[in-house]
């Protein structure tokens, strides 16, 4: 009877109220942060931390709130974010099966669709990581090999900076092509000219949809795909993007399967095409054209973007320090000379070069955030239960900037890896390419691009800003750090 009065009494805005606070009680329970879980700022009910930014500012100065191992909730799914280098080596390294798997992004999923190599998990991913891996080291020999790849690319890139004729340019997509080439000589057999305006367009499409990734609308597509599927935004931009990348890709792949000849491969391609005819009974194993297209898109853009970004921060960070230029192109002067091309066998001969391309990549931050891990089981983290299934991010740039590691963490400066007679010496928390088992899968092809482009170029030019337009040294937060859009002079030595 009580009961029965009371609903007899109740409007639709008691209703309505009745019901939010049902749903306010049930969402505060449901996601109750237990007391063994990383702290971290107070969430908003239904939303969590939506408002909160997830870029590497943001995310030192939570660190530096709550410590090293900290967390957010967007809508209801929990992040935990990991700081410093102590914490993260020991999510990388030390405890690199417990965070070894990918979680599932909404805004990358309808294009990874989790298969290939960044975003698939056990044993498929297993499986094309380790294909992936020996192409990118072995293909090839002589002619055909990496290093050959790069000098012959090195060449045509000092050419189109020459055929500026020391007016001012903006170098971002003669680079940025450039160092596409090779990667696109390894999986399509071929490279492109710098005027080709497909593979361009390729180029430009992917940029803008790494910048976009970056963006806090487009990361709310992860707290609520399914609502903003249908409404317009940075997120559609994204998809529309890789779409057209992909559709280029299926052309490629079309014309290797017409001109297939299983007895000479002359690519990552033509190889992965025999290893699908191989790998027929083994269909866990993901040897398929599916995903022989998303394999194709994250090598492009493993070893694209990265290494692209890395040297035009290189040639800013050159006209800032001029001096430091000028000692770089002594010893390419004193071990490499004039009249032949740097090679791989220099490197060890030229302790400072390395050292200024180690602290541009340490100062450029490419990744800062990495790429988001997942707990494959129960785990502790600094003295916190990481479930299993929690997404984990390790911040790669709090490492590279630690106070406890590097002398001068803010200032550039190529001594943190020179040893005190001038030698070069390797950091452990050196680690712009992640660690561990999800450690990036082109590591080796980019460490050899920096070093072949940086010094070829820095060989045949001195490199200076347009008189009023000396380049930012504050960057564009996207997915990857980079620089402004800058112009320069390139002047033939």
């Amino acid at each position: 009877m009580i009961f029965q009065a009371l609903f007899d009494c109740m409007d639709f805005t008691s209703w309505l109220l009745l019901t939010l606070a049902t749903l306010l009680v049930t969402d505060v329970v449901r996601n109750w942060r237990p007391h063994s879980f990383p702290p971290g700022p107070w969430a908003l009910p239904f939303l969590g931390n939506i408002f909160t930014g997830v870029d590497f500012k943001t995310i030192e100065k939570l660190a530096q709130q709550y410590g090293p191992v900290f967390s957010l909730r967007k809508g209801s799914a929990r992040m935990v974010f990991v700081s410093g280098h102590k914490m993260v080596k020991e999510a990388l390294v030390n405890k690199m099966d417990s965070f070894v798997d990918r979680p599932v992004i909404p805004l990358f999923h309808k294009t990874f669709k989790g298969i290939g190599i960044a975003m698939s998990n056990g044993y498929l991913w297993k499986q094309q990581r380790r294909f992936a891996n020996t192409h990118l080291r072995y293909f090839g020999e002589g002619q055909r090999s990496l290093e050959k790849y790069i000098q012959v690319e090195s060449s045509f890139l000092c050419e189109a900076f020459k055929e500026e004729q020391k007016a001012p340019f903006n170098p971002q997509y003669t680079i940025t092509t450039a160092v596409g080439n090779i990667i696109s000589s390894v999986l399509f057999g071929q490279r492109f000219e710098y005027s080709d305006q497909s593979f361009r367009k390729v180029l430009e499409l992917d940029n803008e949809a790494v910048l976009l990734a970056g963006s806090p609308l487009a990361q709310l597509y992860d707290v609520f795909p399914g609502l903003l599927e249908h409404l317009p935004g940075p997120h559609q931009t994204l998809h529309r993007n890789y779409k057209e990348i992909m559709a280029f890709l299926e052309k490629q792949v079309d014309k290797h399967r017409e001109e297939w000849n299983p007895e000479d491969p002359r690519d990552f391609i033509d190889v992965y095409l025999a290893e699908m005819e191989k790998k027929k009974q083994d269909p866990q194993a993901g040897f398929n054209i599916e995903t022989l297209l998303v394999c194709t898109l994250d090598l492009i853009e493993a070893g694209t973007e990265s290494s692209a970004t890395t040297l035009r921060w290189a040639l800013v960070y050159m006209m800032h320090y001029p001096e430091i230029q000028e000692k770089v192109q002594a010893e390419i002067d004193r071990v490499i000379g004039e009249s032949r091309q740097p090679s791989a066998a220099d490197r060890p001969n030229m302790p400072f070069t390395d050292a200024v391309i180690h602290e541009i990549q340490r100062m450029g931050n490419i990744v800062p955030m990495g790429f988001p891990k997942m707990a494959t089981k129960d785990a502790t983290l600094g003295g916190y239960l990481i479930p299993k299934g929690t997404s984990v991010t390790t911040a790669l740039g709090s490492v590279l900037f630690d106070k406890n590691e590097w002398a001068t963490p803010g200032t550039f400066n190529p001594e943190h890896f020179l040893d005190s007679e001038g030698r070069f010496r390797r950091r452990e928390a050196f680690l712009p390419f992640s660690a561990g088992k999800r450690a990036c899968v082109g590591e080796h092809l980019a460490r050899m691009e920096l070093f072949l482009f940086f010094t070829a170029l820095l060989q045949r030019f001195t490199f200076s800003p347009v008189p009023g337009e000396m380049p930012s040294l504050e960057g564009v937060m996207g997915f990857t750090y980079s620089p402004e859009k800058f112009r320069i002079l390139a002047l033939p030595r």
